[in-house]
C-alpha cells in the first residue's frame, strides 16, 4: 500500500463536503468561482486532496472573518504568490 500524498485526489465529492462540514453546492460554487480545482478521474468524477480540504477550510475561515468569495480569491492569490517567492529565496543562486 502506497503513502498518502497531500496533494492526491482520493475522496470524492460527498466524503470531502463530509469531512469539511460544508455541502456538495458549496464545493461546486468554489470550483465554478475558481478557488478550488480537485483532479478529476478519467470519467470526470472529482477526486478531492488533503490539501484541497486544507483550502477549503481556509476558504471557510475567511468567510467567517467577513471576506466575500471575490475577496477570499484574491487573499489566496496572494498566499499562493507569497509561498513561491519564499521558495525562490531559499534556493541557491
Amino acid at each position: 500500500m502506497s503513502r498518502h500524498e497531500p496533494g492526491r485526489g482520493v475522496y470524492g465529492i460527498s466524503v470531502a463536503a463530509e469531512l469539511v462540514g460544508m455541502g456538495t453546492q458549496t464545493l461546486r460554487l468554489y470550483e465554478t468561482r475558481g478557488l478550488l480545482e480537485p483532479e478529476r478521474t478519467p470519467g470526470g468524477t472529482r477526486r478531492y486532496s488533503s490539501d484541497d480540504l486544507d483550502r477549503v477550510r481556509r476558504i471557510g475561515d475567511l468567510l467567517t472573518a467577513g471576506l466575500n468569495l471575490a475577496g477570499i480569491a484574491m487573499v489566496l492569490d496572494l498566499e499562493e504568490q507569497n509561498t513561491h517567492l519564499r521558495a525562490g529565496n531559499h534556493q541557491e543562486p
